[in-house]
């Protein structure tokens, strides 16, 4: 079947994985051989990068065969054991390696450059170690070390318990659809139902999953306020200000850029509002409640697309890409890098992950809808920057920084609407694929900017003392949902239960990133669209860079200043210029 993904370009079976890590934890046996030892001649420091290498790149494509498995069946014993190994493995090897760091920050970077000139092959390792002792204020010492590292991989367990509540412990009830079936209430098919055309069931899904949330607040409020605890505390024992400050220097990212987003986002608030207007008027309700924005705008086009009809459309859409960066795609679809379908005890949502030594895959659970073409084509954009990566870089090179992982993504995302637009004289249609734009910009602009200023506000509380009791968090997310939805939306109380469904804060200052991904996105996008001089090359260039330049000078690459404060404001005026032309529309 061409739905269900082929996972054999890593292992053929169950069993030749756990050959591997078998294999694996004997060749990994001789890295405390080394302690003591890295730095004693140019030679040595080589051989001990070509050993650590070879352990990654095969651990990499061990984790991401028990991952996918236990991801298509989050219930299945075999892989939660095979993943609960394989990630045992990596704890370990993290614990024995803890030495390397400081080991090598005993000596100052002109060391190193010494060695560089004297055994030219370290050369293919000169970004790793520029990383490491870039970050030399901040590493401690080989016993302080191995106690952070152990204390990293027991809070980054905060992720899986919210998810296993939330897949598999939690039972959401039953739903009375808008054909009058009743049907199971899932997180997975939850945002189905926001999107339906009828009031009452988006009423009904709305607060059926937040009152079941509400039952278990207690135990999601410890959940949350563990992790961002724990994401202080390593920051201050590492000598930050703050968890962000921690998470944004790793990416190399100065903290002016996330404010940036802030303040560019709050400035223009008021032209968002206006779109909420427009939807309420059309809608014909007397007031726009927070789980009617989610609602299609055009009733009467709530058009559903084949999977054929998707990989058409995907296909289609980005021959603007040119043809190299098409038949890519197409041997994605050809060689069933994609899991498609939901089925039960699947994860929910959708990603695309990669191994060197493989190819990349994409996950996601297809149901139909546009957002689901979106989601298809999203995934693939981070398939295309893996794959370029990879494929022009060293397995040290090809993993890009997190800042621009959303970039690509999105650049497909936003070619797609643009093609769906110019390819309809159907004037419903085209009121469909505008309000999906609108809706996009909503969930990436709006929403996760509105998380990125959340999760600030939250970490700095419990940094300056305060205890981040259930009342205060949810206080603080309903606050800003009022702040962000605006005057004109009753935002419903139980809104404030939405704090612990999303995955992402149980991460580390991830979500701004889909934020000035965006932007950048929208701009690389426009150029390439408009056939501007050089657009095109210019984008592909920037997806062959891998890790080779920081992220800002990367995006630089593509053309986008991400920096520069204007940058909202550009791209406020490319959503106005949407909701404005979906308006005379309906007019």
């Amino acid at each position: 079947m061409k739905e269900k993904i082929d996972l054999s370009a890593l292992f053929k079976s169950d069993e030749d994985a756990k050959k591997e890590l078998i294999s694996l934890k004997k060749y990994a046996k001789n890295i405390s051989n080394y302690e003591g030892k890295i730095l004693s001649n140019p030679e040595m420091l080589y051989e001990y990068l070509e050993y650590d290498n070879e352990i990654s790149k095969r651990l990499e494509r061990l984790y991401l065969y028990a991952h996918i498995n236990n991801d298509l069946d989050l219930t299945n014993e075999n892989y939660n054991e095979m993943l609960g190994s394989v990630l045992n493995f990596l704890n370990e090897l993290s614990e024995k390696e803890s030495y390397v760091v400081p080991e090598l920050l005993e000596k100052d970077y002109k060391f190193i450059k010494e060695y560089i000139k004297k055994f030219p092959k370290l050369k293919e390792y000169e970004n790793n170690l520029k990383s490491i002792y870039r970050a030399k204020k901040y590493i401690k010492s080989k016993e302080e070390e191995k106690i952070i590292t152990l204390l990293t991989s027991v809070y980054s367990k905060s992720e899986d318990a919210s998810e296993m509540l939330l897949t598999t412990d939690m039972d959401f009830g039953t739903i009375t659809n808008e054909e009058g079936k009743v049907v199971p209430l899932t997180i997975s098919n939850f945002s189905t139902y926001l999107q339906s055309s009828k009031q009452s069931v988006r009423k009904e899904a709305f607060e059926k999953i937040y009152r079941e949330i509400k039952h278990y607040e207690n135990t999601f409020n410890t959940i949350y306020t563990t992790k961002v605890m724990s994401n202080n505390k390593v920051a201050k024992l590492r000598g930050f200000k703050s968890a962000r400050s921690l998470s944004l220097y790793s990416n190399d990212i100065k903290n002016d850029i996330y404010d940036n987003l802030i303040n560019g986002i709050k400035n223009n608030l008021p032209k968002f509002y206006k779109y909420y207007d427009l939807k309420k008027k059309v809608l014909g309700l007397d007031k726009l409640h927070i789980y009617d924005t989610y609602a299609n705008i055009t009733k009467d086009f709530d058009k559903k697309y084949t999977y054929d009809e998707a990989k058409k459309l995907v296909i289609s859409s980005l021959e603007v890409m040119g043809k190299s960066y098409v038949e890519v795609i197409k041997k994605a679809f050809s060689d069933n890098w994609i899991d498609v379908y939901p089925k039960k005890n699947k994860r929910d949502g959708g990603y695309c992950t990669c191994a060197y030594l493989a190819h990349p895959y994409v996950v996601i659970n297809y149901e139909g809808k546009l957002d689901d073409v979106s989601t298809l084509i999203h995934e693939l954009g981070h398939a295309m920057h893996y794959y370029y990566a990879q494929n022009y870089n060293t397995y040290e090179d090809y993993n890009y920084s997190i800042f621009v992982a959303e970039v690509a993504s999105q650049v497909n995302e936003i070619i797609l609407t643009n093609y769906m637009l110019n390819h309809t004289d159907n004037i419903e249609e085209k009121k469909y694929i505008l309000d999906s734009i609108l809706q996009r910009f909503k969930a990436t602009m709006i929403r996760q900017t509105m998380f990125a200023h959340f999760e600030d506000n939250l970490h700095n509380k419990e940094m300056n003392g305060t205890v981040l009791t259930k009342e205060l968090v949810q206080k603080e997310y309903l606050d800003l949902n009022k702040l962000y939805f605006g005057p004109n939306v009753e935002v419903d109380e139980d809104i404030k239960y939405e704090c612990y469904r999303i995955p992402h804060f149980y991460y580390n200052f991830y979500v701004y990133q889909y934020a000035t991904g965006y932007a950048a996105a929208l701009k690389i996008a426009n150029d390439i669209i408009n056939k501007k001089d050089g657009a095109l090359e210019s984008y592909i260039k920037f997806l062959k860079l891998g890790s080779t330049l920081d992220p800002v000078k990367s995006l630089k690459v593509a053309g986008v200043d991400i920096e520069s404060p204007s940058l909202y404001d550009e791209v406020f005026e490319f959503f106005d210029e949407k909701r404005k032309e979906l308006g005379e529309l309906y007019e």
